[in-house]
């Protein structure tokens, strides 16, 4: 089966053929060629699953496989389990081993390349962030979990500087998790006490004029309707440039 014809006739292919293909899909996620893996492999298998092609059983069974490739060896196989996870907790279909084992990966990968000119968007951060945004808004994972993980994954060592917007894909699993309708006042907050340590009094940044009303996490103007924002000198100096965004 060529997979750009798939994709050239909308995606569509007969029913009968669902297994194999979903199957040889899946192996092909692993594929360190970015066409095969990313505008073939993944493109094809993230719109049948948002479509309803494939029903519960196989959207629990391709879930498993993987929550079982976040150990795999190859960097894009773990990268791109997230993704294919993402799109199936997104279309309502949930098991919480599969969360135990995207806990265990996230905040400990230490690739965190965004993109290598071999094999493409890797992208761990920000594949990882889609999927936390996806697992982080169902009603069975623990809110104050899935905020912890993306404090864990904020704060690991790294040799990489986030500049494919990494940070911006996980500001928004952020804000899913904290739009909870279940989300208490104290784990609203709770999370952000690892990153407590780095707002020492040289990294602030400063509020001109300061305002009447100091916020209560970080002492500054956040709450202040009247206060303006001043980053510290050497931050806005230091700052990545981001750079392309990909398809991954």
């Amino acid at each position: 089966m060529n997979w750009a014809d798939i994709i050239g006739a909308d995606f569509v292919v007969p029913a009968p053929q669902l297994p194999e293909l979903t199957a040889k899909l899946s192996e092909a996620l692993r594929s360190p060629d970015p066409v095969e893996r990313d505008e073939h492999a993944y493109s094809i298998l993230a719109t049948w699953i948002q479509r309803g092609l494939l029903d519960e059983d196989r959207l629990l069974a391709l879930g498993d496989q993987m929550a079982r490739r976040f150990t795999d060896e190859p960097i894009q196989a773990r990268t791109f389990a997230a993704l294919i996870l993402a799109s199936i907790v997104s279309a309502g279909t949930f098991r919480a081993a599969w969360f135990d084992a995207f806990a265990a990966w996230y905040p400990t990968e230490r690739d965190t390349r965004g993109h290598d000119p071999d094999l493409g968007w890797l992208h761990a951060v920000a594949h990882g962030a889609d999927l936390l945004g996806a697992m982080g808004g169902h009603r069975r994972v623990d809110a104050g979990r899935a905020l912890g993980l993306s404090v864990d994954r904020m704060i690991a060592p790294t040799t990489h500087v986030w500049r494919d917007q990494e940070d911006d894909r996980l500001a928004v699993a952020q804000a899913r998790i904290l739009t909870r309708e279940d989300l208490t006042a104290a784990t609203s907050i709770g999370w952000l006490a690892p990153v407590d340590r780095f707002l020492d009094q040289g990294s602030r940044g400063r509020c001109r004029p300061p305002p009447a009303t100091r916020c209560a996490l970080c002492g500054c103007c956040t709450c202040s309707p009247t206060g303006v924002f001043e980053a510290p000198t050497a931050d806005r100096a230091n700052s990545p440039t981001p750079t392309r965004f990909g398809s991954g």
